[in-house]
């Protein structure tokens, strides 16, 4: 028989979350247009949202949860993702791990839902965003299947909405010497933006900006550092929700290694489309 489970998923859930032209001067007193800021950014966002692969490392803290620390793995040939998110504050402290594996999303299961389980480890949430759960249930996966498959590095592309962008001097992320370009925008405004034709998905963008809204963030101050070949290096989120601080900087790397995301035994999973009285076969 299937273990029949009361499974945590408003935990798991809460786990995963998550131009003008005038000029500026920079940190060293150099004018420079911000409209060409604006570009370079654009541009670093798109290259590193495009890249075949990458690694991150995101730390800081959220409204709400508290420390968090999060390290992902991004591959596009083929499509797999993986992102193991731990979060030391909160309501529900704990580590959740997201895997894309050909399109069907995985979620490590806590300590109380592996003993429902009878030692299973995983569930797994099928091939599409929307369905029914095996007691009937409808489920909408979607913001979780983002988690797990998005580069975060196309939230640097918020940047470029920032009517104070400036470009801020020079720094060393990792060896690699970059720029760093920063600013201040209002979510609201960068929701009303006009998408740029040849930017990041708009729609992923969009996702990011309700999550901020939701925790009660009202205005972003941005921070992007970007190498000699425009891509994103590092970047950094700050604002304030209604309940606490946002502190979010993501660190990229890894560019081009292969990333390999294996799907769990089928032995250690739970289908969460089949009913739980079902027979495993």
């Amino acid at each position: 028989m299937r273990p029949r489970l009361r499974l945590p998923l408003a935990a798991l859930l809460v786990l995963a979350g998550t131009a003008g032209c005038t000029s500026a001067t920079t940190a060293d007193g150099e004018k420079a247009p911000q409209g060409s800021a604006a570009a370079a950014v654009t541009r670093a966002a798109r290259t590193t949202e495009d890249a075949g692969s990458l690694r991150y490392r995101v730390t800081g803290r959220m409204p709400e949860q508290g420390r968090i620390s999060t390290e992902g793995w991004v591959g596009t040939q083929p499509s797999a993702g993986r992102v193991r998110i731990t979060t030391l504050g909160g309501a529900h402290p704990g580590t959740l791990e997201l895997r894309m594996v050909g399109g069907h999303l995985y979620a490590s299961l806590p300590a109380d839902g592996v003993r429902e389980s009878h030692g299973r480890h995983w569930l797994d949430f099928g091939p599409t965003a929307k369905f029914r759960s095996g007691g009937g249930l409808r489920m909408d996966m979607t913001a979780m299947r983002d988690e797990a498959g998005r580069n975060p590095a196309r939230e640097a592309a918020f940047l470029a909405g920032a009517g104070n962008l400036r470009r801020a001097g020079t720094g060393t992320v990792g060896g690699t010497r970059t720029t760093h370009y920063t600013g201040t925008a209002g979510v609201d405004a960068l929701r009303d933006r006009p998408a740029e034709p040849d930017g990041p998905g708009r729609t992923g963008l969009r996702r990011s900006l309700d999550a901020y809204a939701k925790l009660g963030v009202d205005e972003l101050r941005l921070d992007v550092w970007i190498d000699g070949r425009d891509r994103v290096r590092r970047q950094r989120v700050r604002g304030f929700g209604r309940h606490g601080e946002l502190d979010l900087t993501v660190t990229f790397g890894d560019f081009g290694r292969p990333v390999s995301v294996s799907a769990p035994a089928p032995r250690d999973t739970v289908d969460i489309r089949k009913p739980a009285e079902k027979s495993a076969g």
